[in-house]
């Protein structure tokens, strides 16, 4: 099986149960993300995310190119 870590731009910041988290919202869907492995995250930048945990930060023109891809491989024939 092969894992899938998805892009989101987080939107909110706060402490809960003394980990870092963020409301990063996935194209308008939002989901609280722990970000302890990214704390110099700020509010606006995109996060790579897996099983509700941040992995990296990304640029925005990175997170534009991956969310474009997973729309491209959407649009084809099921596999």
């Amino acid at each position: 099986r092969m894992c899938l870590a998805i892009p989101g731009r987080v939107v909110e910041l706060h402490g809960q149960h003394g980990e870092l988290v963020a409301l990063v919202d996935f194209d308008g869907t939002t989901r609280e993300v722990v970000v302890t492995f990214v704390p110099e995250v700020q509010l606006g930048d995109y996060v790579i995310v897996h099983a509700g945990v941040a992995l990296e930060r990304l640029d925005e023109a990175a997170a534009a190119e991956t969310l474009a891809l997973f729309a491209e491989m959407g649009d084809g024939e099921p596999v």
